[in-house]
């Protein structure tokens, strides 16, 4: 297996296609990053700007590049001696435009017997029609050109039925189009997540595995790609079993899996993956660099239930809710059991991780039943009823509810209840446990420890195409933890002058003003929109309170055009802007350097105040970066400042190292401090490569300063990659090495 020792993920799209990201390979080998990681590539619903909707496994997306693209790209990247990642989707297609889904519409065409029906998770007993919940209320059935036609789309006809009015043909055909209100219920395909036009497809079946993945495992084949991603493996039957089909099939290529993993939770053992895609690494570095002092203030702000109490909530409204007809499916499967549904809903709304893979995690459903039992005594007898169907391997009602419980989880809590809990929103993040507040340095050693020993080869990350927010602005918004009092008055006068009437989203909506200001206009617009509508307390998607949305843009158009409302934001962000600097540069540098595989998300190589998708997939100024990196190798130290390019010094720099020089960075030893300010220090030697950062500023600064504190290394001359000065070793004084900078890296000379 070959393993990289840095990727560089580029969001593929008809607006920066494989093309462009040939031209841009240059760049990436100067930046330093070794793999170029690319999002999925395989053709995707028409206009689809991310790609996750796939419509047809069989050849690579011309709106992307096309087959040409990736030749071209793959080559250009081994001319500058890199290699390609590539994120894949084997859990399901997209279906919103059917004739150009070919499984999709050989099923809607032929029903049951269709090739491709085993394809697809369709239950058939439930209805023998397909539901496909697009109609509205004042819905109109057309025939046009030999298809039945709603709003635009088409659907096809199935031979023989094509006589008679629209609505007449229509209940012939081996689909029903329904009310969109009856997916919640009713439907009768398994989705991702709650996405009606992402349809589940089954590669635990063969022949859907070989079909799905033949492209992709030409591309490994002709030595195109050297490495997969695998997208939400946890919607899979069973994802331990479909990464060995990988592994066969690509003769054990480097693997990631999307997988959020709670608490201390690991990696089944058993997969044939090296590792995540990183979130539990971008949780540790948030947290190291928050203020336990200030959790009493922040959490008097906007008071919210405890954390266990409110995401249990959240996933029984998804389960009663959004993903019912999930749970009713699991339910079917167990005839005889009086309240089933009910019961199953409990346990998966108490469920402590994403879900189980039989006979491994059963500790995790004996904890669920538990929880369910504590909070529902009344459901004892279903729960005892349940238990042995549930704890079953090979019943098909725990393979199911096994992939119920992790949708569950994703929309209960990533995206409802992580906009309902606002304490300090930096740590509301993919695979993040808000209720954990802050960590100390050794809590933070000894799992960069357990990191080397257990998953070397996973990948870290600070941002993604997912996350909430992006690295700089939660930056910023954690230094918001030491001045707790500053920022209690400030939200305050916020809220005399904008009230909005839902103080846990203001809370919300101005903090993640502050960490991204100053932002567009119609940027925060839609930021705020998509966070209201998540949390679904004061409006929601599906019917939204028009007259709270408008008192809350109103209050947001304040910022811009009131004086007074700017210079309170102006004042806050003033507050934390150069300690939200000190905290990217520290949380980039410890990423870049720690255990595991660091990823460079498109365009963080300078400060970037991205927010939730599809915020965070802005195009990127790359031409910008190109001018700032000549600089940078023409001998600039660039300050500290609005620009960026001490991040990108930063980042070039670790990266060159690492890429250059690997062996530095074979183990992992921790390292303390000596003097007053020793815990404002986060330091960790690599093996003759020692990372050296500031944590907690503003509480430095107001302190005086590092003082006499100092830090020993081998007494062996060193040179900082950073800026460049050289050190004698032995007992070196914080405050001259981070004389220039708040990080150092040293590496042995």
């Amino acid at each position: 297996m070959r393993i990289p020792t840095s990727t560089y993920r580029l969001q593929i799209h008809a607006g920066f296609d494989l093309a462009a990201a040939a031209r841009l390979a240059e760049y990436l080998a100067d930046l330093g990053a070794d793999w170029i990681y690319l999002s999925p590539l395989l053709k995707a619903e028409p206009g689809s700007p991310h790609g996750y909707d796939v419509v047809d496994h069989s050849l690579i997306d011309p709106d992307r590049g096309g087959r040409e693209g990736l030749d071209e790209l793959a080559l250009e990247a081994r001319t500058h001696g890199r290699r390609l990642l590539v994120d894949i989707v084997p859990n399901h297609v997209g279906v919103a435009t059917p004739e150009v889904s070919p499984w999709w519409w050989d099923v809607l065409l032929h029903g049951r017997e269709s090739p491709h029906a085993i394809a697809f998770d369709i239950d058939w007993e439930l209805s023998p029609r397909l539901r496909i919940p697009v109609l509205g209320d004042e819905s109109q059935l057309e025939i046009v050109d030999g298809f039945l036609v709603h709003a635009g789309t088409r659907y096809p006809i199935a031979e023989g039925t094509g006589h008679g009015s629209p609505e007449e043909v229509h209940d012939r055909q081996h689909y029903e189009l329904v009310h969109w209100t009856r997916a919640d219920a009713e439907l009768n395909y398994r989705r991702f997540f709650a996405v009606n036009s992402l349809a589940g497809i089954r590669v635990e079946v063969p022949r859907v595995f070989e079909e799905s993945h033949a492209e992709i495992l030409r591309w490994i084949d002709e030595g195109l790609v050297s490495g997969l991603r695998v997208d939400h493996p946890d919607g899979l039957l069973d994802p331990g079993g479909y990464l060995d089909d990988l592994a066969r099939a690509t003769d054990g290529a480097y693997v990631l899996v999307e997988k959020i993993l709670e608490g201390d939770e690991t990696l089944p053992p058993h997969w044939q993956a090296a590792g995540t895609t990183g979130y539990d690494a971008l949780g540790d570095i948030d947290r190291l660099l928050v203020d336990p002092a200030g959790l009493p203030r922040l959490e008097a702000l906007a008071p919210a239930p405890r954390w266990a109490d409110l995401i249990h909530d959240t996933r029984r409204g998804v389960a009663d809710g959004i993903l019912a007809s999930e749970v009713a499916r699991v339910a079917r499967q167990i005839p005889g059991v009086e309240n089933a549904q009910d019961a199953l809903a409990e346990v998966a709304a108490c469920f402590p991780v994403y879900r189980t893979y039989l006979p491994y995690g059963l500790e995790h459903l004996e904890a669920a039943m538990a929880d369910a039992r504590r909070r529902r005594p009344e459901l004892g007898p279903v729960l005892d009823a349940l238990w042995p169907v549930l704890s079953d391997p090979e019943h098909p009602a725990a393979q199911r509810f096994q992939q119920t419980t992790g949708p569950i989880m994703a929309k209960g809590v990533e995206d409802t209840a992580f906009y309902r809990f606002p304490r300090l929103v930096s740590l509301t993040e993919v695979g993040g446990d808000p209720d954990e507040f802050s960590i100390g340095l050794p809590t933070f050693h000894e799992r960069q420890l357990r990191r080397h020993a257990q998953s070397p080869t996973s990948m870290t990350t600070l941002s993604t195409h997912d996350t909430k927010r992006g690295e700089d602005v939660r930056a910023r918004v954690t230094a918001l933890s030491e001045v707790p009092r500053e920022w209690a008055a400030a939200l305050a006068r916020l809220r005399e002058l904008a009230p909005m009437g839902d103080p846990v989203l203001e809370d919300l909506l101005w903090e993640t003003a502050v960490g991204a200001w100053p932002i567009e206009r119609e940027r925060l617009h839609a930021y705020a929109e998509k966070a209201a509508r998540e949390a679904s307390s004061s409006t929601n998607w599906t019917r939204p309170d028009d007259e709270f949305e408008s008192r809350m843009h109103a209050a947001l158009d304040l910022a811009y055009d009131d004086p007074a409302v700017a210079a309170v934001l102006d004042a806050a962000a003033d507050l934390v802007r150069v300690a939200g600097w000190s905290n990217s540069l520290t949380a980039k540098l410890i990423q870049l350097t720690a255990p595991g595989v660091p990823d460079v998300y498109q365009g963080s190589e300078l400060w970037d105040n991205s927010l939730v998708d599809p915020d965070n997939r802005r195009p990127v100024d790359f031409d910008q970066r190109r001018l700032l990196l000549a600089a940078i190798d023409a001998g600039a130290h660039p300050p500290v400042d609005e620009s960026g390019a001490a991040k990108l010094l930063v980042t070039t720099r670790a990266l060159r190292l690492r890429r250059a020089r690997p062996g530095l960075f074979s183990r992992y030893e921790p390292v303390y401090g000596i003097g007053e300010r020793r815990d404002h220090l986060v330091a960790f030697d690599r093996g003759d490569a020692i990372t050296l950062a500031t944590r907690l500023p503003i509480g430095l600064d107001r302190a005086g300063g590092w003082g006499d504190t100092s830090v020993l290394v081998p007494g062996r001359a060193f040179r900082d990659a950073i800026s460049e000065r050289e050190f004698e070793g032995g007992e070196l004084l914080l405050s001259e090495v981070f004389h220039r900078y708040p990080v150092a890296l040293l590496e042995a000379l």
